[in-house]
């Protein structure tokens, strides 16, 4: 199949492009390098360099390259950027996402395939492992954005048959991470382990996520492909682990042992994640495989100088 890639020269959609082409589809990749790198796009796809907000020259990557198939991964991801300024986190990832849409009717896309949220969707949770029945209470503009994007995708396949998957992502980790962002904590905590600098933990450290390696959420878009599956799936582990556990382990992995620092805590996010990931296994066939500590010890090596 043909696919365009939006957000494919990113630490997760980078990789989405690697698994694509490795199963023999034809991959096209937009993203405008805000925060992607050109030397991780696969050589193997046509880049074009892009925002999502640029009707004009979407449509004609669109008519140039006639996408069947739309994995969606470009947003503003930045939840501090999220709170001070929520217009243009708004105005990136829904209005860029609502150009999608609409070029995916006038070119007859057969699917889109979303990067959501599950922890910045579901907000303090009433119990754990969240399903996808869970009350959705985002506690950032980022998380409104994310399920109002949703929301679209549910309105044009109803009303257009337009066909989606949205896959609530928990914490994802994994080479290719941006180590110098505000997010990312395993990113960041290797880089500064491996210089032997001290990090800097928001708040107490006692905050759990749920932190699942970069390869399975690869797979979950893999499967995501099939025909005639639709709708919301959260991609996660089900297992809470506290920041201050993830340093610890890190640090073992690298054999480093520096006291971290402690800050305040963000403001907009929630002291509890897990996500229930049985309606995935049930209906597209995925589960986590890469235990935390395998994939922490391959994400240190990745980050060794």
């Amino acid at each position: 199949m043909k696919i365009l890639v939006t957000g494919g020269a990113g630490f997760i959609g980078s990789q989405i492009v690697d698994g694509y082409l490795a199963r023999g589809h034809r991959v096209a990749v937009v993203d405008d390098l805000s925060r992607g790198k050109i030397e991780q796009v696969n050589p193997a796809a046509k880049f074009y360099q892009a925002d999502l907000r640029d009707l004009p020259k979407m449509e004609k990557i669109f008519k140039t390259e006639k996408p069947q198939i739309i994995n969606h991964h470009a947003a503003q991801i930045d939840l501090r950027k999220s709170l001070a300024d929520p217009m243009l986190d708004a105005e990136i990832n829904i209005l860029g996402s609502l150009n999608l849409a609409e070029l995916c009717l006038k070119s007859k896309v057969k699917k889109i395939i979303f990067a959501s949220t599950g922890g910045a969707l579901y907000g303090e949770q009433d119990y754990f492992p969240a399903d996808e029945q869970h009350p959705i209470r985002p506690l950032s503009p980022y998380g409104i954005a994310k399920r109002t994007v949703e929301m679209y995708l549910y309105y044009y396949c109803r009303v257009h048959r337009l066909s989606y998957v949205s896959l609530r992502y928990s914490n994802v980790y994994g080479p290719r991470q941006d180590p110098y962002g505000e997010a990312g904590v395993v990113a960041i905590f290797a880089q500064k382990l491996w210089r032997k600098k001290r990090a800097v933990i928001n708040g107490a450290g006692g905050q759990t996520r749920d932190f699942v390696y970069v390869e399975d959420v690869v797979r979950a878009n893999l499967l995501a492909l099939k025909p005639g599956i639709s709708g919301e799936f959260n991609i996660g582990t089900g297992k809470e682990t506290t920041v201050n556990q993830i340093y610890d382990l890190l640090s073992q992995a690298i054999g480093v042992k520096i006291k971290p620092g402690y800050g305040p805590a963000k403001k907009g996010e929630q002291m509890r994640s897990a996500l229930d990931y049985r309606r995935a296994k049930k209906i597209i066939g995925w589960q986590p495989r890469i235990s935390l500590g395998q994939g922490l010890h391959l994400t240190a090596q990745f980050f060794k100088p």
